[in-house]
């Protein structure tokens, strides 16, 4: 179970009284942690790196966060827009040396810089970033870690080699998505090479399709997963979040690795959400034509933890895949094709959060359709608001 503290970091040095941003955490091989962050420094939006130790270790909770008075650690030389330069990542250490991204711009180009320091203290930027793509605007939250080639366990973040690709993710400020590639990091260039064939762009992969934004991994190696994070941003008005206290909320944690084909990370619910199970409801064996709906009793819980299987007697009725989709956003596609939408098969799925005459319920549903040469098929899961 989670149980709510106080903030780690909050605005209280010259270096950061104007707002303390996202940053990462690093594991150091003593086994300490270092929270590496941005520093808002002034009223012209001055951002600066900065980092945190454990006021006392022996804390299980670590409640208590020290900003040591030789911050800042990290300043924008010339060639850096100031007013967009953070969220450093996770160091990682390779050839006597820890290294960190920081997001950036210059112009329309989205960049991540890199840094090395040998001491985690005195950092420089090396000569070009590991990454930038034109176009694509301000990266926020990058991420940036290995995933095996082989199999479902997380890699320490500076693990690479043989049978190792690397991970790196953005969140687009002009977007608010969450955008990925997959690719190669070599490190004796300092340079990041996306696979050939991505999309390193807005119409790259996305972790998610839904209100998620500004994530971040972290490697548990207790148990050998590699764990993400997302942010979901409410709709409340300034006033209710200023009376609540707090806004957004942490997304479900899930377990990332890399897919058997090497094109994409998959994601799965961390397993210790089993915990939280309470009432067991169970429905089986029942047929659903077109057009009917089955209400699932005995769940009144705002939150439920749904495994359901659907099986057909045949794929032979899925609607045909319209190549044009392919060049669409999912949602946009999910727009098209909503809820109420007939195809071959589908619609089907859950609604969720019904109102009990179904005026209001978030549709949560799946669509089989065929591809181009009748031999693949494809299943979409969409979601939405409105019927």
């Amino acid at each position: 179970a989670l149980e709510s503290l106080e903030p780690a970091l909050y605005p209280s040095k010259w270096f950061d009284n104007y707002g303390c941003w996202p940053g990462s955490a690093t594991i150091l091989p003593n086994g300490e942690p270092v929270i590496f962050y941005t520093g808002i420094a002034d009223k012209n939006n001055s951002q600066i790196q900065n980092y945190a130790v454990p006021a006392n270790l022996s804390d299980p909770y670590l409640r208590e966060w020290v900003k040591p008075d030789d911050n800042p650690i990290v300043n924008p030389d010339v060639s850096v827009n100031g007013s967009a330069f953070r969220d450093p990542t996770t160091a990682w250490w390779a050839d006597g040396h820890w290294r960190i991204l920081i997001g950036s711009r210059r112009n329309h180009v989205g960049v991540a810089y890199l840094y090395r320091s040998r001491d985690l203290k005195k950092w420089a930027k090396t000569k070009y970033p590991l990454h930038s793509v034109q176009g694509t605007g301000m990266w926020e939250c990058p991420d940036f870690f290995p995933v095996s080639s082989f199999g479902e366990n997380g890699l320490d973040p500076s693990v690479n080699g043989q049978n190792v690709k690397h991970a790196l993710k953005v969140s687009l400020d002009l977007t608010r998505y969450e955008y990925y590639t997959l690719g190669t990091y070599d490190n004796k260039k300092e340079k990041y090479f996306p696979d050939e064939g991505l999309v390193d762009g807005w119409a790259g992969l996305r972790l998610d399709y839904g209100n998620f934004y500004a994530s971040k991994t972290f490697f548990d190696p207790s148990t050998n997963r590699r764990i993400l994070w997302g942010w979901a941003n409410e709709s409340d008005a300034v006033q209710q979040d200023t009376n609540k206290g707090w806004a957004g909320i942490l997304s479900i944690p899930r377990k990332v690795w890399l897919d058997p084909s090497g094109k994409q990370l998959l994601q799965w619910p961390v397993v210790e959400l089993e915990k939280l199970r309470g009432h067991n409801v169970q429905l089986s064996n029942q047929k659903l034509n077109q057009g009917y709906q089955v209400e699932v009793k005995g769940i009144t819980a705002a939150q439920a933890d749904v495994d359901v299987t659907f099986s057909f007697p045949s794929l032979d009725k899925a609607e045909p895949f319209d190549p044009k989709w392919a060049k669409l956003d999912a949602l946009d596609v999910c727009a098209q094709k909503g809820s109420k939408a007939p195809s071959g098969l589908g619609p089907f799925g859950l609604l969720t959060l019904a109102s009990k005459n179904l005026e209001e319920f978030t549709p949560v549903f799946f669509k089989v359709f065929k591809a181009v040469d009748k031999h693949k098929f494809s299943c979409a899961l969409m979601q939405g608001a409105l019927p």
